[in-house]
């Protein structure tokens, strides 16, 4: 983070003289016009009493012109001088950062460059309708459809009308209208109680506190209202019973009583969150998009992994790595990139796969299959942790 800390600042540096130019560039503009304004009035003046042009008059014209050109080239100056900032944080990130990023892995890791683009522009497709910018998603396709490009892009409409269908309910709530987000969630009814998702109750929770800020207009509303909580009630009691006790304030005003919290904006930004989370999961959607995911994973990857190329051309180690499915070595991308669990294998250290499964043995501890291969004597196993020896057609295979 250093490197992005080192051109930030030349950023900022950059930045800042664009705004002290531009204010200064604007204060000296507006005093030339209002000298030439002064000018051209004492001309008009002199024009139209027939007076000819007299020396003093002719002095002030002579060093009002001097002095837009004496601006001009300062303004013009101090505009190269801008420049040159611009360019070191050119220069900047030279300096911080490998220009070829592409060489860290030799080309035999990856699938053609054909494969690739496509793997890239559907990532970047999909992130787009994912923050809802779709008419920017469409667009693209459009494009990677010419007959110039390399590759043809086609989305079809079952992979577009999820995201279509969340972002027209987003939109809805950031505008505060729950009604499409109450048709979803009431359609998924089942499906979202399978998940444990609380989504229906908070938003029938929300629109009963909508009525609540109605004020007393709304009391006998929010208490028909109310009905839609009883299906909740076993597992939201104490929440229902919070609503229900503000009734009492409601007359005298909820923002000086106990519940105003009830009136808090943050519940629009919570149930956004919420409704983000549940559909995704629902639908089979991650809630951050893999574009945005790797681009943050590789930001902590890759300075790991130039290291290693370093070492290994230094080493002239070539054939470290050489597998498209893992890496030479491992990298702590944090535990908010942990999407499944894993297993390494404790006698090999090596992360178990589809083809090295993890094997459960008699004794309960848990080996690969390829170390369990590699421990068998004469039909027999001895498990490496303790001394039970057994039949290695009884070890079971662990799925996590």
């Amino acid at each position: 983070m250093e490197q992005c800390a080192s051109v930030e600042r030349e950023v900022d540096k950059v930045l800042q003289k664009f705004l002290t130019y531009g204010q200064h560039c604007e204060q000296s503009l507006e005093e030339l016009l209002h000298h030439v304004g002064q000018l051209r009035a004492e001309l008009a003046s002199a024009a139209l009493q027939g007076t000819p042009l007299s020396a003093t008059l002719s002095l002030v014209m002579s060093q009002c012109c001097r002095k837009i050109k004496d601006t001009v080239q300062k303004l013009a100056s101090d505009h190269k001088d801008i420049h040159s900032s611009v360019s070191r944080v050119g220069k900047a990130i030279d300096r911080n950062f490998d220009s070829e990023i592409c060489g860290v892995v030799s080309d035999a890791v990856w699938d053609s460059r054909e494969k690739q683009q496509q793997i890239l522009q559907m990532a970047i497709v999909e992130h787009l309708y994912q923050q809802g910018m779709l008419s920017v998603a469409e667009e693209l396709c459009q494009d990677c459809s010419l007959p110039l490009q390399e590759s043809t892009l086609n989305v079809d409409l079952d992979f577009k009308q999820p995201f279509l269908e969340l972002n027209r309910i987003l939109e809805a709530l950031h505008e505060q209208d729950l009604g499409p987000a109450l048709e979803w969630a009431v359609s998924h009814r089942q499906r979202l109680l399978e998940l444990n998702s609380s989504l229906e109750f908070k938003l029938h929770r929300l629109h009963f506190i909508r009525l609540l800020a109605g004020g007393p207009e709304k009391q006998l509303e929010a208490l028909s209202y109310a009905r839609h909580f009883q299906p909740f009630a076993r597992l939201h009691q104490r929440e229902i019973q919070v609503m229900m006790g503000s009734l009492v304030y409601l007359r005298l005003g909820l923002e000086k009583s106990p519940y105003c919290h009830l009136l808090d904006n943050s519940h629009w930004a919570e149930i956004c969150e919420t409704f983000t989370r549940d559909a995704c999961s629902l639908l089979g959607l991650s809630v951050e998009s893999p574009l945005s995911v790797s681009f943050a994973s590789g930001c902590v990857a890759l300075p790991v992994l130039m290291n290693i190329k370093a070492v290994i051309e230094q080493r002239q180690c070539t054939g470290v790595w050489s597998h498209k499915d893992e890496l030479p070595i491992e990298i702590e991308l944090g535990m908010k990139c942990w999407y499944h669990s894993v297993f390494a294998c404790p006698i090999l250290r090596q992360q178990t796969s589809d083809s090295n499964p993890p094997i459960k043995l008699i004794c309960g501890h848990v080996i690969s299959r390829d170390a369990l291969n590699k421990l068998i004597n004469g039909g027999k196993l001895k498990c490496p942790y303790c001394p039970m020896e057994q039949n290695p057609a009884d070890g079971k295979r662990i799925i996590f």
